[in-house]
């Protein structure tokens, strides 16, 4: 029989015990090549449970659209931000990143801020864990919001793009996307401070320096 995972939530509780809400904060998108960063925070009631809650990288995609839409549901605030590629390159993605996670935590007002790795200075106290989405039910519900909104993003751009596959890989750097690129080029949504993609434009500014 498979073991389900459950968040422990003992951030959760204890901050809960003095009446003090959490709001939790993941990204998703972080490694790919195209696409947007999506980061998302997610603040439950006090003594809120819910064992399906967990990290999205190992739930189904079918079991992450249906908690999708409870989590927005259940949750007493939420705030989704979508940071596009052009932010990416312009900032770097770990400073993207972190300045969505703290216009989030500047929106939605709570008592203790919970992040998935990801220090903050707020005015108020914030814990980063590591692989907080496994150890906090409002971390992983954000990873869920995130990771759901940036999946169906990329599916978007699939069929706006066909012959990327991007509703296969996501943007992620897989076989079939760097072939994809080495054969038809850079689209729109591609981040072009990333490897494969920023040599890819410098072999197309050499060609174009040659032509001129």
């Amino acid at each position: 029989m498979k073991k389900i995972k459950v968040c422990p939530n003992e951030y959760e509780h204890a901050c809960w015990a003095k009446g003090q809400l959490v709001l939790g904060i993941d990204e998703a998108g972080r490694g790919p090549l195209a696409g947007p960063l999506c980061t998302a925070g997610v603040i439950f009631e006090p003594g809120y449970e819910n064992p399906d809650i967990y990290d999205s990288k190992a739930i189904s995609e079918k079991k992450r659209d249906f908690l999708y839409d409870q989590i927005m549901e259940d949750a007493l605030a939420f705030e989704i931000i979508v940071v596009s590629p052009e932010e990416i390159d312009r900032l770097n993605i770990y400073r993207a990143d972190k300045e969505a996670m703290r216009r989030i935590a500047e929106d939605l007002q709570s008592d203790i801020v919970l992040t998935d790795a990801m220090p903050l200075s707020l005015d108020r106290e914030c814990i980063s864990l590591i692989k907080g989405d496994q150890k906090s039910v409002s971390i992983a519900a954000g990873s869920i919001l995130a990771k759901v909104t940036r999946d169906r993003i990329m599916e978007e751009y699939d069929r706006m793009y066909p012959e990327y596959g991007f509703a296969r890989h996501k943007g992620y750097p897989t076989k079939a996307h760097l072939e994809a690129i080495d054969r038809y080029g850079i689209t729109p949504i591609h981040r072009r401070s990333f490897g494969p993609v920023s040599v890819k434009q410098q072999s197309l500014d050499l060609f174009a320096d040659d032509t001129e």
